[in-house]
């Protein structure tokens, strides 16, 4: 079973990739305090159909590159102007 994420598009400037920011709240395991997290994936976009501030939905997939392992699966909500 692949993971499917959702999340922010942070960069769009390359070729066919995304950088996508995946916003999480998790209590810490000592202290109680809850803590926000946040990962960040390189998405494969084939048609370059996202911009910056798009919220995306993704898909794991086989490795494209070194850093690249998540695919586009498409995109929830365009960014409001």
């Amino acid at each position: 079973m692949r993971k499917i994420m959702t999340g922010t598009v942070a960069s769009s400037k390359m070729d066919k990739t995304l950088r996508v920011e995946i916003q999480r709240r998790y209590r810490h395991p000592l202290y109680g305090k809850t803590v926000r997290g946040r990962t960040v994936c390189h998405v494969h976009d084939e048609k370059n159909e996202a911009q910056e501030g798009d919220t995306v939905e993704i898909i794991e997939s086989r490795p494209r590159s070194k850093t690249k392992r998540w695919d586009l699966i498409r995109v929830v909500e365009k960014k409001q102007d």
